[in-house]
Order: C-alpha cells, then sequence, then structure tokens
C-alpha cells in the first residue's frame, strides 16, 4: 500500500513510526513531515488544509490510504474533499470534527446526550463574559471556543485570573478562536485521556494515558500542548472505562448519528475522574500529542490495520492486541515556552539514540540546516520509552533525554510522578 499522512508533529512521527512496521506499508509519504520523519518516509511539501491539493497530490502517486494527523485540516473539511474524490481515509467529517472546533458546540452535544460534565455558559461579548466570572468566583476555567493548538485554556484560580483570561481571548490572543468563550465550572479530581475508534457505527477503546499539561514541575505554570504523557492510565480502571464509554462516549455517539453527523476517526475523550467516577473536560477528534507516541510505542504495527479498518467501516472484525506493557514520553520544549521562544538552534546528540521497540525520540519542531537538526517548534522532541513496568519505561526515556545537546532546550523531570511508586528524576 502508498500510505499518505498529513501532519508534522510528534504525533505525525510516531503513526509514521508505527505504520512503517506494517508489512502492508510500501511507500509511507508524510506532508508536510519533520527531520525526524525525513529518516523513515518520504516528505511532501504540500498545503495539507487544501484540500484538492492533497487531493491530487494522493492521485499523482497512486495514494491507497490517507491518515489526517492534525485538527487543523479536519476543521477544514480536508477529509471530506479526500472522500469525495474517491479516497480511503481517515479522519473525521468537518461538520463532526466541530466536537473539538467548538467548545460550544461540544457542550451543546453533551446537553442532548446528558453526558456528565463540568457546568457552563457561552458568551460572545467580552462583558458578559467578564459579569458571569464576577458572579461565579474562582477558581473557574476560561476556554477559547475555538482551535487553539492547545493552549486555549486558562484554568483561573483567582477572579483577576480570569477576567485578564477574557480580555486577552477577545482582545484576539488566540485569534479567531478566541471570538467566542466557554466558561466552565473548575473540576477537581485526576485527569486522564481515553482513545475511541469509531467507524460511524462500532465503537473500539484502543487505549488510555495520561498527560502532563502544565509547563512546570508538580503541575505548576501555565497550560501548554503537552509536556509529557504515559500509558496505560491507572486511574482508567475497567469499571471507569465502562463508565465513560456508557455514560458519555456512546451516548455522544448517538448524538452526532442522530444530527445526521455521524463521526468516524479516533476520538480522544479528555477525562476527569474523581471518586470513580468519570465527567467530560473536552473531546478531540485526532490522537493527542504526547498521547499518541506512547500509544504508538505499544500498539506497533496493528495500528495501520486498525486505522483502516474504521476507514472501510470494518470496525467490528476488529480487536486490540495489547502487551502488559508500558510506555512513557518526555516532552523536550524550547526555552521560553509556551510563552515567546527562540527557533533556529542547534540540537546534537539525536545520532547515538537509541532506535528499536523500547526506545525512540520523536520529533516534532525540528528541521535539517546544513545536515544538523534545527528546532524549529515550541514543544521540539519527544523522548519515549518502553518497558515491562512505569518505572523501566519511566528510565528508558530520561536516559535518552540525558543524551541530547540541546542548551536552549528544557523539559519536566517528573513526568508520571503520580503511577510511580516513590518520585522519579
Amino acid at each position: 500500500m502508498n500510505i499518505l499522512i498529513l501532519g508534522s508533529g510528534g504525533r505525525e512521527h510516531s503513526l509514521a513510526w508505527a505504520v512503517k512496521q506494517n508489512p502492508k506499508c510500501d511507500r509511507l509519504i508524510v506532508a508536510p513531515g519533520n527531520a525526524g520523519i525525513a529518516e523513515i518516509a518520504e516528505c511532501a511539501q504540500i498545503d495539507i488544509l487544501d484540500g484538492q491539493a492533497v487531493a491530487t497530490f494522493a492521485e499523482e502517486n497512486a495514494v491507497d490510504f490517507v491518515i489526517i494527523g492534525p485538527e487543523a485540516p479536519l476543521a477544514a473539511g480536508v477529509a471530506d474533499v479526500l472522500r469525495d474524490a474517491g479516497l480511503s481515509v481517515f479522519g473525521p467529517s468537518a461538520a463532526a470534527a466541530q466536537l473539538e472546533a467548538s467548545k460550544s458546540f461540544t457542550k451543546a452535544i453533551c446537553d442532548a446526550a446528558s453526558a456528565p460534565t463540568a457546568a457552563y455558559a457561552h458568551f460572545t461579548h467580552a462583558d458578559d463574559a467578564s459579569d458571569y466570572v464576577k458572579t461565579q468566583g474562582a477558581p473557574i476555567v476560561i476556554k477559547a471556543d475555538g482551535l487553539a493548538a492547545g493552549k486555549g485554556v486558562v484554568v483561573a484560580m483567582t477572579e483577576a485570573e480570569a477576567l485578564a483570561a477574557i480580555e486577552d481571548m477577545f482582545d484576539g490572543s488566540f485569534g479567531d478562536a478566541g471570538a467566542e468563550v466557554v466558561i466552565e465550572e473548575f473540576m477537581t479530581g485526576e485527569e486522564a485521556s481515553f482513545f475511541v475508534l469509531s467507524d460511524g457505527e462500532t465503537l473500539l477503546p484502543i487505549g488510555t494515558a495520561q498527560d502532563h499539561k502544565r509547563v512546570g514541575e508538580g503541575d505548576t505554570g501555565p497550560n501548554t500542548g503537552g509536556m509529557g504523557a504515559y500509558s496505560p492510565a491507572p486511574i482508567m480502571t475497567e469499571a471507569v472505562i465502562t463508565k465513560t464509554m456508557e455514560q458519555i462516549v456512546r451516548p455522544t455517539m448517538a448524538a452526532m448519528a442522530a444530527r445526521g453527523t455521524p463521526f468516524e476517526g479516533v476520538l480522544f475523550v479528555g477525562l476527569m475522574i474523581e471518586d470513580g467516577q468519570p465527567r467530560l473536560v473536552e473531546y478531540n477528534v485526532r490522537f493527542g500529542d504526547p498521547e499518541c507516541q506512547c500509544l504508538m510505542m505499544r500498539l506497533g504495527g496493528q495500528v495501520l490495520d486498525l486505522l483502516q479498518a474504521c476507514a472501510e467501516k470494518r470496525l467490528s472484525e476488529m480487536q486490540v492486541n495489547w502487551a502488559d506493557d508500558h510506555a512513557l514520553t518526555v516532552v523536550l520544549a524550547a526555552n521560553g515556552y509556551p510563552g515567546s521562544y527562540e527557533k533556529g538552534s542547534v540540537i546534537s546528540g539525536l545520532n547515538n539514540l537509541p532506535d528499536d521497540s523500547h526506545h525512540m525520540t520523536f520529533h516534532a519542531g525540528t528541521s535539517t540546516d546544513a545536515q544538523a537538526i534545527i528546532a524549529t517548534g515550541g514543544r521540539v522532541l519527544a523522548a519515549t520509552g518502553r518497558g515491562d513496568t512505569l518505572a523501566q519505561a519511566h528510565a528508558r526515556a530520561y536516559a535518552q533525554v540525558d543524551q541530547i545537546d540541546w542548551p536552549q532546550g528544557f523539559c519536566r523531570r517528573d513526568i508520571g510522578w503520580r503511577a510511580l511508586p516513590v518520585s522519579s528524576g
């Protein structure tokens, strides 16, 4: 098979790494890719938000299957254009992608599905939003309604912080994403990520993980796109998974189908769990980054079979074959992230890193310049380890971190702290 993956981040590098292991994969192209992806696949310069350009490229290169990695092309309707062109595609329609592209849409779906989630209000004017915060008090959560690359959420612990967040969003800090805001109650508990494949009819859970959103150790500082993750998440017990499927996922999928917008792709279910009861934090319509790196390390080549079955509405024939293992990934980010940071610094030490089923350093924001690897993004690398225990996976991931020579970058040293028997780092 000739396979095209759209995207350029750590998620897409890990998807490409896993897909490449499947013997059905003959030619693998990633657009636009990055420096790490270029070592295992062809990279192509296409505007991945232009569905017609992607369709033309796929036809010219005899592509059999397209996997859409990030949320932006999904929200832009690229999957719709490709399906209309007769291509086999993994990823939801633009209508279904509203589950991530619009927080207020998701809340309306949750209302229709009676899915447990935070109480909320939706605003299109800053003054109204500010008045609401003054009546509700803090802590409270302020969310840009649209896509903001994982950074449009402020967990405000004080009223002043909440009012400042509202002002920033309506002043354009997150572009069009902040033209409307959703304000939610502050939920307590432990967060986890749950991933479910849907072909519009059949649902197939494919794994759990726990992300670390805050930039600082001990879960302090501003939210980021994710500073590390591990899989599986111990808090996602069989009982919690069952409740999540029956109370949240199945009712949501039924509500989507009832609207005439059945969901096809991977549903990322962000949860807050307290006393064994899951509540929905958010939906994403693609694999999480960096959770995807952990899942791909654990799933390997079977991922291609699962994604293809999902695209072809054959999920009822599939099962996930899990090893009794663990994976942990540590994100290396540019100094200053998630605020302003410099691009163009050289990363050394990558050539000597192990590259096997238990060790991989996935690239996110990198490119090459005169044979050197250059940092081009905020989150730049994801050092990932797999092992029989989480402690072993942790040790393997941080051993890779310690071999990377990049003074202009940093990482959290406490990834996995909630699940490890003692504090590690």
